[in-house]
Formats: C-alpha cells, structure tokens, sequence
C-alpha cells in the first residue's frame, strides 16, 4: 500500500501510529533522533534511521533510498514550560526541521504529508467546544511553531500541489498493545497521576486550582493514542489533494481532579496530590470538536477516559521499566 515516511516515529505518538501503519499493510521507515523515542518501541523488522531532521544529507539519502510514497510527520520539541523558557529552539527544530523535509520531499517530487499539529494554536479559547475555524492565537513558542508549520503547509500546497493533513492533537493519552508513554521527564498528566498510584512518585502536583472552571483546575480533552493513530491513517488514505486541518479530540473535557479521582477508581489506589502555582502557557480550557474529520474522513474517537487510564494502567504493569 505503499512506503510511508514516519519522523519522529520511536516517540510516544510516532510508535503506535506506525504500529497501526504495519497492521493496515504499509511499510513505514522511521526517523528519530532517540531524545524521547524508543527502540523498543519499533518492530525489529522496520527500518529506523536515528538521525535528526536538521540532518538534510541523511533525509536525501533516505528519500533517494526507498521511494517514500508519503510522509507522517511527528518530530518536534513539545513541551509547552521548556518552550516559553527555550523558544529559538522550539523554533529552530520545529519550523527548521520541517523546511528541511520539505526541502527533501520536493527534490523527489514526494507529494504528500501528515502533520502533527496541536491544540496549542489556539491559545485561550473564545469558546468550547473548538472548532478549526475558531482563532489561533498561541500563548506559547510551541503552539506558534506548530501554527508556523501550519501556514508553510499551506504555502506549499499553494505553490507546489502538495497534499497536506495536519492534525491538532488536543491530550493523547492510553497505551496500545506494545506501545506505552514513556518520557524523562514525564512532563503528561496521565502517566504522572499513575506514577504516583505505582509507588514512583509521591504525589501529583496540580499546577493552578484558581482557574475559572467548576473545580478550580485546568479541563483538557483525552484522546486515546490509537484513536489518534488511526486519524493517521484515514488522512494518508484521503484522496484530499488541498490543504486540511482536523481536530483530534474526543469532544469532551476532564479536570485535573476528575482524572486523578478516574484513576484511584481504575487502579484501587489513593492518589496523594500537592496544589502548586500555575504554569506559565497554560489556557484553562481545552475541548475539541471534532465534526469536520468525522464528515469529511469518517473518523470518531471510540475510547473514553477510564479506557484510556485502564489501557495506560495495563502496559505500566506490564511494563514497570518502560521500554528497558
């Protein structure tokens, strides 16, 4: 069904999107620098190149190698804090890394691209549910790398004829059969609640109660990591030939309460939590619609909160060492 590109597939979401690639019968070719992502992670019989997209003789050797049909593209910085403190970069490696394979996409006349968007381009919503013609107004370096990926897409498109998808991940979350969420440091919310539930963390620390929210604390949407994946999926097998952003969330929010009190019911354990300032770049409230790719590529989330924290719960059990 063809060769797909994957960058940054070792990473959390990059692994269980080329996971499901090799299920659908395509033949992905990783590209990870191996700062977050995993060996373990990948199927041994999957090419992966460990190599950085700032790297441009490595991507036209890639390329040139094996006659890439289409690209995924995940590799990027992605800490909202580490992006306000360090935002060249945030954008040296996500708008600069994205020039470069474009850059090498172009040379042999490969034509299309997924993106790994974001919510955070929106900044502080005007309203929720978001939908992708609401303002995107970024409070973070990150999201506006993310937004500037966005418009270079749709240049590109307009200029080239290139096919692009880019999808803004709102909270993905859970785990898959092989492929778990293993950061250092662990800067998610789901994985950081279970930690303490396993006994390697103390407790959770809350960044900020005094949001004006029911509870006081910040409401995001959770969208399982294969829900996600397969949003992947469906945006390669799209016959789109135009420049399309989607959301990818489940349309539903969650406060930082409600997960943690989601996962002492999941796990049977208390979850001790500290209350700390807020952090700086962070909006209150985060919630996706999701319409527009549910008409036009006929995806819907199927997994709601407590199967996201039972299937993240799971692989941490099986898993207690991550991919060591």
């Amino acid at each position: 069904m063809g060769k797909i590109f994957v960058t940054g597939g070792a990473g959390y979401v990059g692994s269980a999107v080329t996971e499901l690639l090799v299920g659908a019968g395509y033949a992905p070719i990783v590209l990870d620098r191996f700062s977050q992502g995993h060996r373990g992670a990948i199927e041994e019989s999957i090419p992966v190149i460990e190599a950085d997209l700032n790297d441009t003789a490595t991507l036209r050797r890639v390329f040139a190698q094996h006659h890439v049909d289409a690209v995924v593209h995940l590799a990027a910085v992605s800490v909202v804090p580490e992006s306000v403190a360090q935002p060249l970069r945030y954008f040296r490696e996500n708008v600069g890394g994205l020039i470069h394979l474009l850059e090498a996409m172009q040379e042999v006349n490969v034509r299309k691209i997924v993106f790994s968007s974001t919510a955070a381009v929106y900044g502080t919503p005007e309203q929720t549910p978001l939908t992708e013609d609401c303002p995107t107004v970024p409070i973070n370096p990150y999201g506006w790398s993310k937004l500037m990926g966005e418009r270079i897409l749709s240049e590109a498109q307009k200029a080239h004829g290139l096919a692009c998808v880019s999808l803004r991940y709102f909270n993905a979350a859970g785990a898959t059969e092989r492929c778990g969420e293993v950061h250092n440091p662990e800067t998610h919310l789901i994985p950081r609640v279970l930690d303490v539930a396993a006994g390697r963390r103390p407790q959770v620390e809350i960044y900020g109660t005094d949001y004006v929210t029911p509870d006081g604390t910040c409401i995001r949407d959770y969208i399982h990591v294969a829900d996600l994946a397969e949003a992947h999926r469906l945006a390669l097998d799209s016959a789109a030939v135009c420049s399309s952003v989607y959301n990818l969330g489940s349309g539903c929010g969650y406060s930082v309460r409600e997960v943690v009190s989601c996962a002492e019911k999941i796990t049977g354990r208390r979850i001790p939590c500290a209350e700390v300032p807020r952090r700086s770049g962070d909006p209150p409230v985060l919630v996706a619609g999701h319409e527009k790719i549910r008409a036009e590529l006929g995806w819907r989330p199927r997994r709601g909160l407590e199967e996201i924290i039972a299937s993240a719960w799971e692989w941490l059990e099986r898993h207690p060492h991550g991919y060591a």
